[in-house]
């Protein structure tokens, strides 16, 4: 069974190949989740998606040593050196991915399955990746999410009307449900852009 790491990683080999460091990096700075992941998590993920045909390892230019001839023997020591510093990986960090053809298909698939959207940074992750869906699978995405949360929005209001609960307690409540009032606003500002953007242009005739 796939995991959410494992969408975000193809949908970042979507663009282009990227070594496992810059993976890392990209979930964090681009994508904005798992901001602590780390390369224990990142290259089992890889091998898994190696493994089901969905990725393939790859030797980039930067590796070769061909790349890095200056025309003496210690400058290309020196060269070599250089990029080992800058991977910060040495021989691992050199090792980049690509997606497949398959890895490709199995993505879209993914993305659009809403069996795992159960989260928070489930749903931003897709969101952050849905250039890649149809305009229908994004509305549907938006829609699911909104369901979601208007269950969740009448679940926390029913637990602040405890009349057991103290006011610390209702207060955290009260806070659960403004921040659950704004998420869905932006989910309704996100449906009415998309929407919108899917309107036939019609043109004015005088």
């Amino acid at each position: 069974m796939f995991r959410v790491l494992d969408i975000a990683i193809l949908g970042l080999l979507m663009e282009r190949d990227h070594h496992g460091y810059e993976i890392r990096s990209q979930l964090r700075d681009r994508l904005g989740v798992w901001a602590n992941v780390s390369f224990g998590s990142i290259y089992p993920a890889l091998a898994r998606l190696e493994r089901h045909g969905l990725v393939e390892a790859v030797t980039t230019a930067e590796s070769r040593l061909s790349a890095l001839s200056t025309g003496s023997l210690s400058g290309e020591r020196a060269s070599l050196r250089s990029l080992r510093t800058a991977s910060g990986l040495g021989r691992r960090g050199r090792k980049a991915y690509t997606i497949t053809e398959r890895g490709r298909q199995e993505f879209i698939n993914l993305l659009s399955d809403p069996a795992t959207l159960d989260d928070s940074k489930n749903f931003s992750l897709r969101m952050a990746l849905a250039k890649y869906l149809t305009p229908h699978h994004r509305v549907g995405l938006m829609e699911r999410r909104r369901a979601d949360l208007v269950k969740r929005l009448a679940e926390v209001r029913a637990g602040a009307n405890n009349d057991q609960l103290d006011s610390y307690a209702r207060g955290v409540m009260e806070h659960a449900a403004q921040g659950v009032e704004l998420d869905l606003a932006w989910i309704d500002s996100l449906l009415t852009t998309e929407r919108n953007s899917q309107q036939p242009f019609v043109r004015e005739t005088k």
